[in-house]
């Protein structure tokens, strides 16, 4: 695991989620410290890693929603430390996080809670012996406290929470309950 990534978090326990260019030239006059990629393709994102990177900030490519990465190979991750100074990778392939592991970068596997079978995948995925990342990320993020307390009991690494998040008793909500941070495309809510 990395510390220093998870001190990070800690820190700065918003995390603006950009999803188009607007978003990203907002993100980086944030106090945000961390900013998830959720948009681009493999001919823009390292331009996209470049400018968040040249703002001092951490930069976090979510592998899954970038165009002509969006595969299970682990190629892809490769392409992101080679090609790119992004810090590291969000996905929902729990395959990719031992690559990215290997070079060094900081990881976020998501689960989309959406079922008790959801719940299963999460336990699961930490007792197979499958690279565990540097933290979970659950979507959405305004789920139940209890729903977060089975999660984070199921987990060895720490526990984000992503989606929906609207206002400040959602983060509050959230943190309360056991998440390290949040992760939102709300502009308003990165200025808490």
């Amino acid at each position: 695991m990395h510390r220093d990534f998870i001190e990070k978090l800690e820190a700065n326990p918003v995390i603006a989620a950009i999803k188009d260019d607007k978003g990203l030239e907002k993100a980086i006059k944030t106090d945000c410290e961390i900013i998830f990629i959720l948009y681009g393709d493999v001919c823009t994102i390292p331009g996209i890693v470049e400018r968040i990177k040249s703002s001092g900030k951490i930069a976090m490519v979510h592998l899954d929603l970038i165009a002509g990465l969006n595969n299970t190979k682990e190629i892809s991750v490769d392409f992101i430390k080679n090609n790119t100074k992004a810090d590291g990778i969000i996905t929902t392939k729990g395959n990719l996080i031992g690559r990215a592991k290997e070079l060094g970068l900081y990881t976020v596997l998501r689960y989309f809670v959406i079922d008790s079978m959801a719940l299963v995948n999460i336990e699961k995925q930490d007792r197979h012996g499958v690279s565990q990342p540097d933290v979970i990320e659950i979507l959405p993020g305004i789920v139940l406290p209890k729903i977060i307390k089975r999660v984070n009991k199921a987990s060895r690494v720490p526990v984000l929470a992503g989606g929906l998040i609207g206002d400040r008793d959602d983060v509050m909500n959230a943190l309360n309950n056991g998440v390290l941070a949040v992760s939102t495309t709300n502009e308003e809510v990165w200025e808490l």
